[in-house]
């Protein structure tokens, strides 16, 4: 599985108006719906569903929201740089810049969770992300993310 399968190029997206989470899973819903055809306020919810089982910031100014829903044929993701960091409540109390959200198939199982993996794994490397920090383009983005050697998984 790579980064390439998961996310389009249509979702990246770099966002200056973050001021909560609220915020971000409804523009993460609509850029969902707008790149994927998921239903923007199903992806909401299940977003802010799934963040009350724990936070999905981890750390280092990044999340990684995710959920299930129904209707899905694949994992597909959505990139969010934001430009001013905001406060989401991640495990190490850092704002958060950098935010992949990952929407799976209710049923997808191992899918999903290699998916997370793969993204985690991905967003841990420190230099992909101080790259992403320095770029606004959202080609750049979306290449830094997909071409990366670290996206492959085992």
């Amino acid at each position: 599985m790579e980064l390439s399968s998961i996310l389009e190029p249509s979702a990246v997206k770099v966002v200056s108006n973050v001021t909560s989470k609220k915020r971000l899973f409804q523009d993460l819903g609509d850029l969902a719906m707008d790149c994927y055809g998921i239903n923007g306020g199903d992806a909401f919810a299940a977003l802010q569903h799934r963040e009350t089982l724990g936070p999905t910031g981890v750390g280092r100014g990044v999340a990684l929201p995710h959920a299930r829903l129904h209707g899905l044929d694949k994992v597909v993701g959505c990139f969010l740089r934001v430009e001013t960091p905001f406060d989401f409540n991640a495990v190490d109390k850092q704002p958060v810049d950098l935010v992949f959200a990952l929407f799976a198939p209710e049923d997808s199982g191992v899918s999903h969770l290699k998916a997370l993996a793969l993204v985690s794994r991905t967003m841990r490397d420190t230099a992909i992300c101080a790259k992403l920090r320095a770029n606004t383009d959202t080609t750049t983005l979306h290449a830094l993310l997909t071409d990366s050697l670290s996206n492959k998984a085992a």
